[in-house]
């Protein structure tokens, strides 16, 4: 059982390590680990990237383990290890002899220059240094699979002896200053207080760049709540939610930029337009795909999407809607004859957004409308048994989240001073799912969190270059494979009440309860 689970797990390990090897995803490791820490050289970071490998395979092969040994798990590890390092020291000594050869291989593979594999091979010939990168993955492997058991048996034994396993969320709620804070009310007032003036006074202090940013992750929370009502809350997939967003947008630039038709409205009377105008179109949308559900809605609502964009770019629309040049020099804000339209003042006016977005739909999570649209996602036709009347609440829905697209569509037409139809492109939509499902599909502080993970980990992660969408990608993976109900996911509210009869019984005393039982 050991040595199967370990080839295959040596196998995945291999092609992983190989594939991050061609990418150049290890010099860049050394490169950042010489520049944090100031070592004098990138190799070192070079190898740690391998060890780490080589540990993570054989922790894996261990995992994957049904029978408990020391002799299974070690020798996991070490056929995990074999056929990982056999597998990168051929791979290794076919690149080192090429380049030796003196064929530069950067016409095929970018990455691969003399520097980067100088760096596995540290100046040895291909057959020595591919026998130690060999070496090293094998040892690694075997200390991964080593310290893999020792933790599960003292899970184990943890388990055996009665004691209880505490999470995370338990232990960080077991610091007394932290279990002040979440049992008094007051205390979580003053916390967020607290939060309030820093995010208020943050704009003071950061950049321009960063200023921006956090105005896209704001924008991004607002559209995350509007499509968590849709999806999240009611359960309809929507995939053409950009096209509320574009409607908003195009509202906002149309009526007050000077072309294409001279309209040159106020921002402030163009803003509640936008919005009414995207409310309506997620009423004409869901008219039509009342009755279809699940893929079926999916499939109609990404035609909508599409449609939307191709008609902004259309030839025959030009004169209306700028086609694919777009519509430039949108109209900004004016507060008592002053124009508030750059980046830091649009903070505030999103961040005030971003709290009415969040009071409108925590009223209506708690709220009639808010009970109606959850049995409808549980399950419609008990929902329909139960009396409530599903088309009216499925438009409301549709109504509400387009309604909030069309107000961050609106915003982003006028802080960005341009819109056209390459700011509508599905992956839009796709990134604004993307963050509820993260989030936690149905939570308002998960959607936030999701919008901060999406569109602000990217930013941060810019120091990686090219490897910045791979890394974050890789991360998505990761957090879906090990907490697939989202980073923080909506608490299900207890619903059902116990019988009088139960309610009783529960608080009565179990000798009581056993008593009459047994009479």
């Amino acid at each position: 059982m050991g040595l199967r689970t370990g080839i295959r797990t040596g196998l995945i390990a291999a092609i992983v390590t190989i594939f991050l090897i061609l990418i150049g995803v290890h010099m860049l490791m050394g490169r950042l680990l010489q520049s944090w820490f100031y070592v004098p050289a990138h190799w070192p970071g070079v190898w740690l990237m391998v060890v780490l490998l080589g540990l993570w395979a054989g922790s894996r092969a261990v995992s994957q383990m049904k029978a408990r040994s020391w002799g299974n798990a070690l020798l996991a590890g070490a056929s995990a290890g074999f056929v990982q390092g056999a597998l990168v020291g051929a791979a290794l000594y076919l690149l080192a002899s090429i380049t030796q050869a003196g064929v530069d291989l950067r016409a095929w593979l970018t990455q691969m220059s003399k520097e980067s594999i100088g760096a596995l091979t540290l100046g040895f010939a291909p057959l020595p240094a591919a026998g130690f990168i060999g070496g090293v993955l094998l040892v690694s492997a075997m200390a991964g699979a080593a310290w893999r058991e020792w933790r599960l048996r003292v899970h184990a034994a943890r388990l055996a002896r009665g004691e209880r396993i505490v999470s995370l969320r338990e232990r960080l709620l077991g610091i007394p200053a932290v279990a002040q804070v979440s049992s008094n009310p007051l205390s979580r007032r003053v916390l967020m207080g607290v939060f309030m003036v820093l995010l208020l006074i943050a704009p003071f202090f950061l950049s321009q760049y960063w200023n921006y940013n956090l105005g896209t992750v704001g924008i991004y929370v607002i559209l995350g709540l509007g499509l968590n009502i849709v999806v999240g809350m009611a359960g309809l997939l929507d995939l053409g939610y950009v096209a509320f967003f574009a409607v908003g947008a195009y509202t906002m630039a149309l009526l007050t930029a000077p072309q294409p038709h001279h309209i040159q409205m106020s921002f402030w009377l163009a803003l509640p337009i936008g919005v009414l105008l995207a409310a309506i179109a997620g009423i004409l949308l869901g008219i039509p795909v009342l009755r279809m559900r699940g893929d079926y809605l999916a499939i109609v609502t990404l035609g909508f999407g599409e449609i939307i964009r191709i008609l902004s770019k259309s030839d025959v629309l030009t004169g209306f809607t700028g086609g694919p040049r777009g519509v430039r020099n949108v109209g900004h804000p004016v507060l008592f004859g002053k124009d508030v339209g750059n980046e830091f003042y649009f903070f505030y006016f999103i961040l005030i957004g971003v709290i009415l977005a969040i009071i409108i739909t925590r009223r209506l999570e708690h709220s009639r409308v808010g009970r109606a649209w959850r049995a409808m996602r549980e399950d419609e036709k008990v929902a329909q048994a139960m009396g409530i009347y599903t088309l009216k609440y499925k438009l409301m829905a549709f109504a509400m989240g387009a309604a909030l697209a069309g107000f961050s569509g609106a915003i982003f037409a006028s802080r960005n001073s341009f819109t056209g139809p390459e700011d509508f492109v599905l992956l839009v939509s796709i990134n604004v799912l993307a963050l509820v499902i993260v989030g936690g599909m149905g939570s308002i502080p998960g959607v936030i969190l999701g919008a901060f993970v999406l569109k602000g980990l990217p930013e941060i992660l810019r120091e990686l270059e090219d490897y910045r969408v791979l890394v974050f990608g890789a991360l998505l993976v990761v957090m879906m494979i090990v907490r697939p109900q989202g980073l923080w996911p909506a608490s299900r509210p207890q619903l059902e009440r116990p019988r009088p009869g139960e309610e009783a019984l529960e608080e009565a005393p179990a000798e009581l309860v056993e008593g009459e039982v047994g009479s």
